[in-house]
């Protein structure tokens, strides 16, 4: 099983758009969670970089510039989605990669704070 790292990136640029009201409070994310057509056709307009930060973790072990390298995404690559943080936690928490898990849970507690 792969070990993980926290994104710092991801999480800052998760964290900004939960400040800017960037997200979305209620959707089915299996529909909506980008799948490898999208993510190509982010990636054909956009830096690895960007894509980068559209996910809360970071494969050890694999080469930057590479899909494989960046895990665990939280949205659509327009807003943050509660549900794709959601699932972040749970897929975390199942296979028990304690940091990403705790960032997904922090991410969610703001998310929650700021729509209060």
């Amino acid at each position: 099983m792969p070990t993980y790292l926290v994104n710092d990136a991801g999480l800052a640029h998760a964290r900004d758009l939960i400040a800017a009201r960037h997200y979305v409070l209620r959707s089915e994310w299996g529909r909506v969670q980008p799948s490898a057509e999208e993510e190509n056709a982010f990636l054909a307009r956009h830096s690895w970089e960007e894509y980068a930060a559209w996910h809360l973790a970071l494969t050890d072990g694999a080469n930057d510039g590479t899909k494989g390298r960046y895990a665990f995404v939280f949205g659509d690559f327009r807003r943050v989605h509660r549900m794709g943080i959601i699932a972040c936690h749970y897929r975390a928490a199942e296979w028990g990669h304690k940091e990403i898990e705790l960032a997904a849970h922090d991410l969610l507690q703001l998310l929650d704070a700021t729509r209060a």
